[in-house]
């Protein structure tokens, strides 16, 4: 298997990813680059490739890597606890971002990486220096690198508040060209015949870009950023409605870097007088750092529509143009009938039309308005990936005991290490620690669950009112779940079987836009829902034990279809319940006469029941939550 690294510039149809990057090496207070984007689209190759280019700029650069499964010592450095048992030396052990310093800093799928590890790494890329307060110890250290994150959006998304912290942002995508495509895979097969020899053939070229890169490094102090131009950055950043100022600030990092990039152009042996920030080099930025950022709600499409682009820099060049004017200029960038990026309305984007011949396939109706909701509780305490919703130990939460267990507990619990060596000494001196002293934290905050939404999209389901109802409750606590960082699946079930509609992904935009319409109509198969869920939770379970699920189950509770439904349906429940899964039933029986078969398997499940009247989030939380305490 081949040590090289991947040319930088060979890497073919991605001018865009490789742009971002560059700017971020030329000047790392950007913030960083996020590259999002579907599997196989060279995002990896990519950022290794920079690695390789920048260590011949710096000698000590290097690709630093950080697992998802990082804990916070690791990142950010702790107590040498080898020095305290030992010599009894207090002394700071460095971190992942003290090695990183001076190269690259590469999270791989940082949209699963832990929110508390996210920000620390985004303090450190923004300030330049890692300061840290814990277990006794203070210390700070340079930490300055270029922070680069690589993301699947299928496997879910990073919070607003993170998204926007991350300087650049660059959606990736294989291209569609076939003639791309067949560079693409000659170039790759070319490499793996002979790695060194088509390193060798890219050596000069990547030379180039370093030399470059070096270049606009030193050419940075001479770059000038006009008060007009400075005016155009903050009407455009204003046009299009962001929040706070950094969006300002990385557009004028950025064309400030890609101004001084412009000027070391390639061949160049130095860089003389001032270079001038052009409206070209903010509208590159502008590209770069804005996109992410529009983005206000979690089902908001991503991408930046180029016509908008051009209509906000038609005004932001007014502004430019008018220093004695003090109001921004007005444009609205999301005008009514307009739509920008991917619309949800492509025929790869719906769900597909059954073809059973038993009934015709009518579409749900539009989802009621999203409202806030407050979270489901799973009953007990769980063992989870942080997260936001039920209680848990785990490595986030705080600290309530210290156990000398092994393997027990997260992280070195440092008052119950020193009671324990305190407590075995016989004589005054130097406390001195011993193997047997440590303690580690037994800590309780919160987890992420996996709400599975199993809903009943069958002919007596299908009357507009309930199936718009039932469509606006799913959306509004998918919102919650994205906002409390949990996983989520939606199962429909209709006719014959049951469909998958939603596999278990923490992506509420995908999720949204699956939700946003299917099928319905024909028999009510509800044994093959449940049948469906708990499938969903065997396979998520041997995937992740410690992910604890709740089932919301939306029926009236009939099953038809097939001999002995009822029985079909009272064995299904039955191995769901072996499963130990918590359940709710939304209730949505509406006839005059009430037959209490959602309720009859609310019981069946030992789960509580909520009429479809009642389906409101503050509802389903209280009788969630009440199940918790009598637990």
């Amino acid at each position: 298997m081949t040590t090289q690294s991947y040319p930088f510039s060979a890497i073919v149809g991605q001018d865009r990813l490789r742009l971002a990057l560059v700017l971020c090496a030329v000047r790392p207070e950007i913030g960083g680059v996020l590259i999002r984007g579907e599997k196989g689209t060279a995002k990896s190759t990519a950022v290794r490739a920079l690695a390789a280019v920048l260590s011949a700029v710096d000698d000590d650069a290097r690709l630093v890597e950080l697992p998802i499964g990082a804990t916070e010592d690791r990142v950010v450095g702790s107590l040498d606890l080898q020095k305290v048992l030992r010599d009894g030396e207090h002394a700071f052990s460095p971190g992942l971002l003290a090695r990183a310093h001076g190269g690259v800093l590469y999270v791989d799928e940082v949209n699963l990486l832990h929110d508390h590890l996210v920000d620390v790494l985004l303090d450190a890329a923004a300030m330049g220096r890692v300061h840290v307060e814990r277990d006794g110890i203070s210390h700070s250290h340079e930490a300055r690198f270029v922070l680069i994150g690589t993301m699947n959006p299928e496997e879910g998304e990073l919070r607003p508040q993170l998204l926007d912290r991350f300087g650049l942002t660059v959606d990736v995508a294989a291209s569609r060209e076939v003639d791309v495509r067949v560079e693409v895979i000659r170039a790759r097969m070319d490499f793996e015949a002979d790695p060194e020899g088509f390193v060798r053939r890219y050596a000069d070229a990547d030379a180039e870009v370093a030399g470059r890169i070096a270049l606009a490094r030193a050419a940075i102090s001479s770059v000038v950023l006009p008060d007009n131009e400075l005016r155009r950055i903050a009407a455009l950043c204003a046009a299009f409605d962001v929040d706070g100022m950094r969006a300002d600030l990385v557009v004028a990092r950025t064309a400030v870097a890609h101004a001084a990039w412009r000027a070391a152009a390639a061949g160049a042996s130095e860089v003389t007088g001032k270079i001038i920030v052009e409206e070209d080099d903010i509208r590159v930025a502008a590209e770069l750092a804005l996109p992410h950022r529009r983005r206000r709600d979690p089902f908001d499409d991503p991408g930046l529509d180029p016509e908008r682009l051009d209509e906000a820099m038609d005004q932001a060049a007014e502004a430019a143009s008018q220093p004695d004017e003090g109001e921004d200029p007005e444009f609205d960038p999301d005008p009514p009938g307009g739509g920008g990026g991917e619309s949800g309305s492509s025929p790869e984007n719906q769900p597909s039309q059954g073809n059973s011949k038993d009934a015709p396939n009518r579409p749900s109706a539009p989802p009621a308005a999203v409202f806030r909701t407050k979270a489901l509780v799973v009953p007990g305490v769980g063992e989870g990936a942080p997260g936001r919703r039920s209680r848990a130990r785990n490595r986030t939460g705080t600290p309530i005991a210290a156990t000398a267990e092994s393997g027990a507990g997260h992280g070195l619990h440092v008052f119950g290490t020193l009671l324990a060596t305190a407590g075995r000494q016989t004589k005054a001196g130097r406390p001195r620690p011993a193997p047997d002293d440590v303690r580690r934290a037994i800590r309780e905050g919160r987890e992420g669950n996996l709400v599975i939404f199993v809903v009943d999209a069958s002919g007596s389901m299908a009357a507009r009112d309930r199936m718009s109802a039932v469509g606006g409750a799913t959306l509004s606590l998918l919102r919650d779940a994205y906002q409390r960082r949990d996983k989520v699946a939606v199962i429909t079930f209709r006719q014959q079987d049951a469909r998958v509609l939603l596999p278990p992904t923490s992506s509420v935009h995908i999720a949204g836009r699956r939700l946003a319409r299917f099928d319905t109509g024909g028999k009510t198969p509800l044994a093959q829902g449940l049948l469906a869920a708990r499938d969903v939770v065997v396979r998520e379970r041997a995937r992740d034990r410690a992910r604890r699920p709740l089932v919301v189950l939306l029926t009236d509770g009939r099953a038809t279809g097939g001999p002995d439904p009822l029985g079909r349906t009272r064995a299904a429940a039955a191995l769901l319940v072996a499963e130990g899964t918590a359940a709710v039933v939304v209730d949505c029986e509406t006839s005059f006469v009430r037959l209490g078969l959602a309720e009859q398997l609310a019981r069946q499940l030992g789960a509580p029941a909520v009429r479809l009247e009642h389906l409101h989030a503050d509802s389903l939380t209280r009788l969630v939550t009440a199940r918790a305490d009598a637990a």
